[in-house]
């Protein structure tokens, strides 16, 4: 049997090289394997957490599936769908729902962070502005590793407690019920680490600090001028592990690549000549996906044929599975 290779981004904002250093690279790489299944969804489901926004939503939904298309994503070889697609996901997040313990989603991280800032910021209550979304999204993110039975799900360091969530969600409804679950494992790039953004912090929509990964060339350029650096100056040594710029270059570029820069870095490159040096690498690297980005995104029903043939795939997996498990739950046609 194939492993099943599973993965998604939240559209919730324009892709940036954080996306793609961490999900998208490696889920493309893995759909080009002959010994694999891969299964590729556009989360807008997800989406609906934070954005209340539906011209941004569908804007979002449309620059990330031409995003993947772009970057050399197979639809032939992978299922490539929208999570919105697939009926059956609501549905099995249900049944996941009435399995998982309250206690397991406040160790959420997303959660904790959010409850961390409003004691902090004095409020009295440390529920404040937290939706039920927000606090069982993990739910629903096992319902769609789980629907499709993922052995594999390519994700950043920072989702790995999402994975190890729904293996225990997977657990406790195998128990109950029966071997009807995979146990997913997480699949982490050592060589893709969460990238920094603009400020140094964790490149994320919800700081603002993203670099587009398809912005026009000057746009990009600027962009990548932006991030922060030291003080220290022109010919003084610099330590690459850590900094912003170098981790970046790693993401896109061979080992050799790296070692030569670190050297340079050794040597103290100015920080002005290591950002233009930045840019035209992957500058280089993206713009042919940015030509194919542009002609996609010109013809978005081309993307919504794309999507719908996913769809169809997927739920030739997703209708008899639900169908199943809702007849081990005591849901079936009398007889």
């Amino acid at each position: 049997m194939k492993e099943v290779y599973l993965t998604g981004i939240t559209t919730s904002g324009t892709p940036h090289l954080g996306n793609y250093a961490g999900a998208i690279k490696p889920a493309i790489d893995a759909s080009r394997r002959a010994d694999t299944e891969n299964f590729y969804f556009l989360a807008d489901l997800h989406a609906l957490i934070k954005n209340t926004d539906p011209a941004a939503v569908q804007q979002s939904r449309l620059e990330i599936a031409a995003s993947w298309l772009a970057l050399g994503l197979d639809s032939e070889k992978a299922v490539f769908y929208c999570q919105s697609d697939i009926p059956e996901i609501p549905a099995l997040t249900w049944l996941l729902t009435c399995q998982t313990s309250k206690g397991l989603m406040n160790r959420a991280h997303a959660y904790k962070a959010v409850v961390q800032e409003n004691e902090d910021s004095g409020s009295p209550d440390p529920d404040k502005g937290i939706t039920m979304g927000l606090f069982s999204y993990p739910v629903l993110m096992a319902a769609d590793i789980l629907m499709f039975k993922a052995h594999k799900v390519p994700v950043g360091k920072d989702q790995i407690q999402h994975i190890e969530m729904a293996r225990d969600i997977a657990q406790r409804f195998n128990h109950h019920y029966g071997d009807f679950f995979v146990l997913p494992e997480a699949v982490v790039d050592e060589s893709s680490a969460v990238l920094a953004g603009l400020d140094g912090r964790k490149m994320s929509k919800s700081y603002n600090n993203t670099i587009p990964l398809f912005a026009p060339e000057k746009q990009f350029r600027k962009a990548i001028m932006r991030i922060k650096t030291n003080s220290q100056e022109p010919g003084e040594p610099k330590q690459a592990d850590g900094n912003t710029l170098f981790e970046i270059f790693r993401a896109f570029s061979t080992k050799q690549q790296a070692d030569d820069v670190r050297v340079r870095y050794e040597e103290g490159i100015a920080w002005g000549e290591m950002k233009q040096y930045l840019f035209e690498h992957l500058n280089s690297l993206l713009n042919e996906p940015r030509e194919r980005y542009v002609e996609l995104m010109a013809q978005p029903q081309e993307i919504s044929k794309v999507l719908d043939a996913g769809a169809e795939k997927a739920r030739q997996h997703s209708a008899p599975f639900i169908k199943d498990l809702y007849s081990a739950v005591g849901i079936s046609a009398f007889h």
